[in-house]
């Protein structure tokens, strides 16, 4: 990790919760087009986890990351993580408590795992 990232203020934890629930509203909308979210719970977290891949690991944001100005960025080097790590971080994240047990840079799990962290640009 460079130096400035580790002088860099992390998100609070209310503002990277506000982003998931950005992206999980957008995937409860987009999962209304093949399944029944409020009936099936499996189409909203496919499409969470299809979203996380795509826009993490492209833009190293997703649409509720962007709204609240946070990246999720490779946290060796600063930069993108990639498709395949931004799914693995999906996928754990889907799964609720690799997200929950955090250290003191407040990396989940999930980010770990993937080799990211959450920060404010």
């Amino acid at each position: 990790m460079t130096t400035e990232r580790a002088d860099q203020e992390l998100p609070t934890l209310a503002k990277r919760f506000g982003a998931l629930v950005i992206d999980w509203l957008l995937c409860l909308l987009i999962s209304n087009f093949f399944g029944d979210p409020l009936r099936d719970g499996w189409p909203p977290v496919v499409v969470l986890i299809l979203e996380y891949g795509f826009f993490v690991g492209l833009f190293a944001q997703t649409p509720g990351m962007a709204v609240l100005r946070l990246k999720c960025v490779s946290f060796k080097d600063g930069g993108r993580i990639g498709i395949p790590r931004a799914l693995l971080r999906g996928v754990l994240l889907a799964l609720v408590v690799p997200a929950l047990i955090m250290d003191p840079q407040r990396r989940g799990l999930h980010d770990k795992a993937a080799g990211s962290i959450v920060v404010n640009p």
